[in-house]
């Protein structure tokens, strides 16, 4: 008889305490329950110590926590040693960086991790990530075309011909000026090599669909050969360059 009686209070009991915590004060904020979405897509617009670049990002949620994803990078890179100049003999002349042997673009492609640090723990904070990645960077290294002064049979005139920089015959008295970007692309010579990047991710927003992020950090490539930007200055195979990536995009 007595068990009976425990075991009714017992059950009447929890029933009791059920409904007290299933009550809940309208007053009190209650932040809704996030939604894991496992695919999403960005694409950035990137400056970096040695230029500018844009690129594109597809990634897949491992854990509410880890993520995985590929990219492909289009950046240029400058030598540090590029000068602007201009023929100081002739008016109108146009601007070009003297000495500057070959435009490089660089193309990267490779696969990374994602992984978050801090959550944002209300809906206006800002969430941040470690991420790292790495894979192929292809280095594409256009020839510089100049407009070069010859002097014709009538003095003071002289004749513009476009030609290939030649460090060797080309000096800052007869060179006109830059050639047009298209000149140059049948000569275009590849550098094969490989990066790796890491950085932090700040994503900020209270719209769990869309992504707007500022990343920052720093990226390594390496090639198999030094790539000739210069001729009068020292030229490398490898580059460490910082990044700043604006990144936006969907989730779903």
């Amino acid at each position: 008889m007595k068990q009976g009686v425990f075991t009714a209070f017992f059950f009447a009991g929890i029933l009791l305490a059920t409904q007290a915590l299933s009550q809940v004060n309208p007053n009190e904020y209650q932040e809704e329950p996030k939604i894991l979405m496992k695919h999403e897509w960005g694409f950035g617009v990137q400056l970096h110590t040695a230029g500018w670049g844009i690129d594109y990002r597809r990634g897949t949620n491992i854990t509410a926590s880890k993520k995985r994803f590929f990219e492909g990078e289009i950046v240029n890179i400058r030598h540090p040693k590029e000068i602007r100049s201009v023929n100081p003999y002739f008016d109108n002349a146009k601007s070009f960086f003297y000495g500057k042997l070959n435009s490089v673009t660089v193309l990267r492609g490779g696969t990374g991790r994602q992984r978050i640090l801090f959550a944002k723990a209300e809906k206006e904070g800002v969430e941040v990530r470690l991420l790292y990645s790495g894979g192929i960077s292809l280095a594409m290294a256009k020839p510089v075309y100049l407009y070069i002064l010859y002097p014709t049979a009538f003095e003071g005139e002289y004749e513009l011909i476009e030609e290939k920089y030649d460090p060797e015959r080309h000096f800052i008295d007869n060179i006109y000026g830059r050639a047009p970007f298209t000149s140059g692309f049948n000569g275009i010579k590849p550098y094969p090599g490989a990066y790796a990047k890491t950085g932090l991710s700040f994503e900020y927003g209270t719209d769990t669909d869309n992504i707007r992020c500022l990343e920052a950090g720093i990226c390594f490539d390496a090639y198999a050969k030094e790539i000739p930007i210069m001729a009068y200055s020292d030229n490398s195979a490898l580059y460490l360059n910082f990044y700043v990536n604006w990144l936006f995009g969907k989730r779903w």
